[in-house]
């Protein structure tokens, strides 16, 4: 067996074009989607994923701008900051890059955040009502994750589905969002005893643990499709996945290359939030006229 190779990349290209279309018909309208994005330090990581971020907004008509703060900048600053932007009508998404400085109290940025413009989706608000389906912005690489899933054309009801990985920003939200859409979820972890007796009984297996290699064949059911999460970068330059890749792809009946395949979704999801915000300001404003 082969696995079918996912193209994430080809699937966020097919979201972006609808999305852009999405946005000339809102623009016609007088609303310009606008994404702020907040860039706390100096991290060199952090600066390559915003570049990122706003090259794709540009890509699809999007308004972006990005904010620079020095790493010293205090919490208090930062949420009077944040707070001007929840008031400005211009303002359809904001995005706060992680990770900020240690000193900087990340719940409060992060909650400050109007949930009508929380477009990566982690407030608390946003995490919690996954729970009841009543989410306002899901986070866009479970978000992502789930797309896939629907490119594929699979029926997630009634699928044993295994996470590995249980994080706030991509395990457990992932776990949530599957079980909504019917599916039979377990949640693995750093403290889970003998891994692979759960990921050989999934049909589906999404894996988030930051660990290159972690999955190799023999912890695979044959058939099953396989989502890496996963992003390492390795000593000799090369990124790869949680999964061994070449070997995995002779059990499984499909799955996510790295790079390629979530990745170009949680960009693709961001952009997608944020035109839904705008979508629903035009509403509001059509309401109130």
């Amino acid at each position: 067996m082969t696995a079918r190779i996912i193209d994430g990349t080809a699937l966020a290209r097919h979201l972006r074009q609808d999305i852009a279309t999405r946005v000339d018909a809102l623009s016609a309208q007088g609303v310009i989607p606008g994404l702020a994005v907040i860039l706390v330090g100096d991290d060199a990581a952090s600066a390559v994923y915003v570049g990122r971020k706003v090259k794709a907004c540009d890509a699809v008509g999007i308004r972006s701008f990005t904010e620079r703060y020095p790493a010293a900048i205090d919490t208090g600053t930062l949420l009077a900051r944040i707070a001007a932007l929840n008031a400005d009508p211009t303002v359809h998404g904001i995005l706060v890059q992680l990770p900020l400085p240690g000193h900087i109290d990340m719940p409060s940025v992060l909650e400050t955040i109007s949930i009508d413009k929380d477009v990566d989706g982690f407030h608390l608000y946003n995490i919690g009502a996954l729970v009841t389906g009543n989410t306002v912005f899901s986070p866009c690489t479970p978000y992502g994750v789930v797309k896939l899933l629907e490119s594929e054309g699979i029926d997630l009801k009634g699928q044993n589905v295994v996470v590995v990985g249980a994080s706030n920003i991509v395990g457990k939200p992932t776990a949530l969002m599957l079980m909504a859409e019917g599916a039979t979820v377990s949640i693995c972890h750093i403290h889970t005893r003998d891994l692979a007796q759960y990921t050989i009984m999934a049909d589906i297996l999404v894996v988030a643990a930051g660990v290159p290699g972690l999955i190799v064949p023999q912890m695979v059911k044959r058939g099953a499709v396989v989502i890496d999460v996963g992003i390492n970068r390795l000593a000799d330059g090369r990124i790869v996945g949680d999964v061994d890749f070449a070997g995995v792809c002779t059990r499984a009946a499909a799955i996510t290359p790295v790079p390629g395949g979530v990745g170009p979704l949680t960009v693709t999801m961001l952009l997608e939030n944020t035109v839904v915000s705008a979508e629903r300001a035009l509403t509001a404003m059509a309401v109130d006229a």
